[in-house]
């Protein structure tokens, strides 16, 4: 490579020119001969060299960026996109921080002031750890992440329908019949700590408590009290069971009622079911009816023996008059459905044929 020159000129002093004749390198006084061939253009000129470009200099990190940023750079670079600047307020300041103070201060407002209406309470959790509870009013506390709270409404009544839908909940009763039951459970939150914090689902706790002690109530009486009388005892023997079983769970939850809406035979023995039924409100009927005649009787003979006595007691005040006073009494009451008159004499007793002499002169006045 002796005698050959690197394409981009001296190099700044890099390449040295071969020794001509044998003799040793010029001295440093002498000025370096000019470069054939291109030059680095991005290096700056040699001492010597004539400037062809006065403005071209070496890169630096700093005009780069700032190229890329304005969109264009020297040397034909390409143009970057145009980033959009915010408005500037008319004293020429930029109205970022303006814009930072009022989301910092929406922030503060929203997540320190909390209004709570008075059917409602609020709890307070520092880092996820319960602090306090809120009565209903306006509250104050430290700002999330620091501290968040949870509205519930405590006052208002909630109802879970058994089964939900047109579904079918077949239950044992104690006589070993199957009946399908649907109930309304009603129900709120008593201590909103315990129900938020104690239980992972306190609503589905409230279901399944519900429904154990249905079943529960249910096997102890049979099908009959179970469709009929039997009902209001049943609801009030659930509702004590669920209160009692809940706040041994500590679940925070007050049971307000329990309300039985339908009890059916299974659906594939309701039609034998009804017959069955029908059966039945046909005997208590024929029992009604001879209960009815039975006292209709029994108040009758009452009244009898109740005339008897007022009879008996004029009786020993006057047993003559009261005598003869019966015997005339029972003989009008005999002979006034008989078409015969008797007349009583001194010494005979005489028939006249009334009816016959009616008869007869009826007969004469229709000839007439």
């Amino acid at each position: 490579m002796t005698g050959k020159k690197s394409p981009w000129g001296s190099g700044g002093g890099n390449d040295v020119p071969p020794a001509a004749d044998g003799e040793g390198s010029p001295p440093p006084s002498s000025p370096p001969p000019p470069a054939e061939g291109p030059r680095n253009p991005w290096l700056p000129p040699q001492s010597g060299e004539p400037a062809k470009d006065p403005a071209r200099r070496g890169p630096n990190i700093e005009d780069l960026f700032r190229n890329r940023k304005g969109g264009g750079g020297g040397g034909g670079g390409g143009r970057g996109p145009n980033m959009p600047r915010l408005p500037q307020r008319p004293d020429g300041k930029s109205w970022a921080p303006v814009g930072i103070a009022l989301i910092a201060a929406v922030w503060l407002g929203t997540s320190m002031v909390h209004l709570i209406t008075p059917q409602e309470k609020g709890v307070v959790t520092t880092f996820g750890s319960y602090s306090r509870t809120l009565d209903s009013g306006t509250a104050l506390t430290l700002p999330w992440p620091i501290q968040s709270v949870k509205v519930e409404d405590v006052t208002s009544i909630r109802r879970e329908s058994i089964p939900e839908g047109d579904g079918e909940k077949l239950m044992l009763t104690g006589d070993q019949n199957l009946v399908d039951l649907t109930y309304l459970v009603r129900w709120n939150i008593k201590d909103l700590k315990l129900y938020m914090f104690q239980l992972a689902d306190p609503d589905q706790t409230v279901r399944e408590v519900a429904e154990a002690a249905m079943r529960q109530s249910i096997a102890e009486v049979n099908l009959n009290d179970a469709m009929g009388s039997g009902r209001q005892q049943i609801e009030q023997n659930v509702r004590d069971r669920m209160q009692r079983v809940l706040d041994a769970y500590r679940s925070g939850v007050l049971i307000q009622g329990v309300d039985i809406k339908k009890t059916d035979p299974p659906a594939k023995v309701i039609d034998a079911f009804k017959e069955v039924l029908a059966a039945q409100q046909d005997a208590q009927s024929a029992i009604n009816r001879a209960q009815a005649q039975a006292q209709q009787l029994t108040a009758g003979a009452q009244g009898e023996a109740a005339a008897f006595d007022k009879v008996y007691e004029q009786y020993k005040l006057a047993p003559e008059v009261t005598r003869r006073r019966m015997y005339y009494e029972t003989m009008e009451r005999v002979l006034s459905k008989t078409d015969k008159v008797i007349l009583e004499t001194p010494n005979t007793q005489a028939y006249l044929p009334l009816p016959e002499m009616k008869r007869s002169q009826k007969t004469q006045e229709g000839g007439q």
